[in-house]
């Protein structure tokens, strides 16, 4: 199977997961989960300066980044914009990229001042997976904190964005 779309599937399934989740987020009341809320979005936050890291070494450019999260902890509503546009840059490049953009390896540094180099498309895995880690551990918090995070699964997100799925599985199921 080609890379690329599988790509851009695991990048529309995690625009849609990063709304579910915001969303839960937003219902960890500052007052009664203080802590809770302040580490979820610390996550988030390191979700996306990692994200931005990424996006500038697959354009070989400088990301201005020392550390792999930002000293102070972001609002919700400004971590969800910020998150939004740099999902919304990883839909554009890969509407573009190429076989040979996905292949060819990159050299950079880590923000530790270690060495790196990975190649475009496994810079992309890295930050979808990346990604999925941090999810399940806000998931995790939000349990912790009584509140039901959302199923941030690839199968949950295809066949809730692609609802024909379920009834092309109904229809083979009933004409076996």
């Amino acid at each position: 199977m080609d890379a690329l779309p599988l790509l851009r599937a695991l990048f529309h399934h995690q625009v849609w997961a990063h709304g579910e989740l915001f969303d839960a987020v937003a219902l960890l009341d500052p007052r009664m989960h203080p802590d809770e809320r302040e580490a979820a979005l610390r996550l988030l936050g390191h979700v996306h300066v990692v994200a931005r890291i990424f996006e500038a070494h697959l354009q070989g450019l400088p990301h201005g980044y020392d550390a792999d999260n930002t000293p102070q902890t972001a609002e919700l509503d400004a971590l969800r914009s910020a998150m939004a546009a740099s999902d919304r840059w990883y839909l554009d490049h890969l509407a573009s990229a190429t076989p040979g953009q996905l292949a060819r390896r990159r050299t950079f540094v880590f923000t530790d001042g270690d060495p790196g180099c990975m190649s475009g498309a496994e810079m992309l895995l890295h930050v979808a997976t990346h990604g999925t880690y941090h999810r399940a551990e806000v998931g995790r918090i939000l349990r912790d904190a009584g509140i039901v995070p959302p199923w941030d699964t690839f199968a949950v997100h295809l066949h809730a964005t692609q609802p024909a799925r379920r009834r092309q599985a109904l229809d083979a199921t009933h004409t076996a």
